[in-house]
């Protein structure tokens, strides 16, 4: 359906669909420990049936318009993914997410993914405010809202219970005008 290049290391945003079901449970299992680290993300694809039920929920979301998935694949192998979790185009907002394995992680992949998603959110959609979650531990995930011009909101704490752990949840968020500012300054900064 589509491919993005991500730059000249071979990495590409494509869609993640219900016919990856087995790649996808595959990716999962490489680094589900990783993945699952600070949330549930895949925890319940653990065949190819249920890896596909996940897929298949998102491609639900998508043609209801309320979120979707999009793969990230370094030289031609799924490595993780960028996601509308939440997609609201009535009300002007949406939440991202992202997930990794290892061997995706360091490169800047979901920095370079998430902007071409917020691109079209905002140009495309009418998005004006994007919401990224991540638990407080998750120092990598808030890394990544910061690189993309997010500001922390606040923090929910004791939000979910996971690995038998309350987490604390820090909310970050950008407006639509703070993120065309932030791009056409890097425009000029390009210049």
């Amino acid at each position: 359906m589509y491919a993005i290049s991500l730059g000249d290391d071979g990495a590409e945003l494509r869609p993640l669909e219900p016919w990856h079901a087995e790649e996808f449970l595959a990716h999962l299992d490489r680094g589900r420990d990783f993945v699952t680290e600070h949330i549930p993300f895949g925890a319940a694809a653990t065949d190819v049936g249920s890896a596909g039920e996940i897929l298949q929920s998102y491609a639900d979301k998508r043609a209801a318009d309320g979120g979707s998935l999009h793969g990230l694949w370094l030289e031609g192998k799924l490595v993780g993914g960028v996601l509308f979790r939440v997609f609201d185009a009535a009300g002007g907002t949406c939440e991202v997410g992202c997930w990794l394995e290892p061997a995706g992680t360091g490169r800047g992949l979901v920095t370079r993914a998430m902007r071409v998603l917020i691109d079209w959110a905002i140009d495309e959609r009418g998005i004006q405010r994007v919401e990224w979650y991540a638990s407080s531990a998750n120092i990598p995930s808030i890394n990544v809202a910061r690189r993309l011009g997010m500001s922390r909101d606040g923090v929910l704490r004791q939000r979910f219970l996971h690995r038998g752990v309350r987490q604390d949840t820090e909310v970050l968020s950008v407006l639509a005008p703070e993120w065309r500012a932030a791009r056409a300054q890097d425009a000029r900064d390009d210049h």
